[in-house]
């Protein structure tokens, strides 16, 4: 997991260079098709990396996005009307059961299919119009690392060449030099907050929530931790009532129109007794951690997950376990 974390800007890289012309011919099919809504077909992290690309088309192209759960298709035997939709199917494998019912009816249905993942002659890459490989190399660690962040990514790039957004465009090509950076970025002290802990919340709001939902997962893969993930105006409304004293909660913030409001439920949390630490210079009680700023609000949140894994993976250590085998779960994950 450590080297995977390590590989993350070159992998990137690798991706943006030999994925253009996929990236070309899909971007051409969704402006051919001109969809009016995008639905996203994904589970686990890249399901995570689908939630971040919603944010991302409905903040730059104003195009309403949701997840389709895959047992419509796969369990129920539901076949859905998306004549008039776009869909993305995003999977490492490419192999799972349900995931490949549900991309192969929604382009029997009309929708414009586009599969992401990092095995190129998967089944899920036959069953779709267009297929963006992630040239990500092997993934060993169980926990995914580069082709979580590959596949958003992918997702991002698929929309700036779908919007011809030059400006999100360029914020995607200098992508390597900001995660090499995010990889320098020291948030051992977290660690010690969490001694002691089994639970934590992580918050989110925008593409970060995407992120937090993604870091929480991990917290529980490989830490053994109970991690909940919420947007930050979502946890005030009932969650907060557990927050007390030295209860952990890692604030995601990126550099962005909700960034004021985050930072304003990071001090809310830390006046009630809470251990806080937040990505973000707009605070005086909650703990500050480094972060790589990118300089767009689109990508600013990507950069966050860089950092956090490689304390994921330091804290999994620290707690006794193996990050690269956690018990009860496989690499490749397929659900019917």
């Amino acid at each position: 997991m450590r080297q995977e974390i390590d590989e993350i800007p070159q992998a990137v890289a690798r991706f943006l260079h030999s994925s253009r012309p996929a990236l070309v011919e899909a971007g051409r099919l969704l402006r051919d098709r001109d969809p009016a809504t995008l639905v996203t077909i994904a589970r686990g992290s890249s399901d995570h990396a689908s939630a971040f690309l919603k944010y991302a088309t409905e903040l730059t192209a104003g195009i309403p996005v949701a997840s389709i759960g895959p047992s419509v298709m796969s369990i129920y035997g539901r076949q859905l009307k998306l004549r008039h939709c776009a869909a993305v199917a995003i999977s490492q494998s490419g192999k799972s059961p349900d995931i490949l019912a549900m991309a192969q009816s929604a382009r029997k249905s009309g929708a414009a299919t586009i599969a992401i993942t990092n095995t190129a002659d998967s089944p899920l890459a036959a069953a779709a119009d267009v297929t963006i490989n992630l040239d990500s190399g092997e993934e060993k660690s169980v926990a995914a690392t580069k082709t979580f962040v590959a596949s958003v990514v992918a997702g991002l790039a698929l929309l700036a060449h779908w919007q011809q957004d030059d400006g999100l465009m360029a914020a995607i090509e200098a992508l390597p030099d900001l995660l090499q950076q995010a990889i320098g970025c020291d948030w051992s002290p977290l660690m010690g907050a969490l001694d002691q802990h089994e639970s934590l919340y992580v918050l989110g709001r925008g593409p970060a929530l995407a992120i937090a939902n993604e870091a929480a997962l991990k917290f529980k893969e490989t830490c053994s931790i109970h991690a909940e993930s919420y947007s930050a105006a979502e946890v005030i409304h009932g969650p907060a009532r557990i927050v007390e004293r030295h209860f952990p909660v890692l604030v995601l913030a990126a550099r962005d129109a909700a960034e004021a409001s985050v930072a304003e439920v990071a001090e809310r949390l830390a006046g009630q007794g809470a251990r806080v630490f937040i990505t973000s210079v707009n605070a005086q009680k909650a703990e500050r951690l480094p972060f790589a700023a990118s300089g767009n609000p689109i990508t600013d949140a990507l950069a966050l997950i860089v950092s956090f894994y490689g304390l994921v993976e330091a804290l999994s250590r620290r707690r006794g376990f193996d990050p690269d085998r956690p018990p009860y779960l496989n690499k490749v994950t397929q659900t019917v």
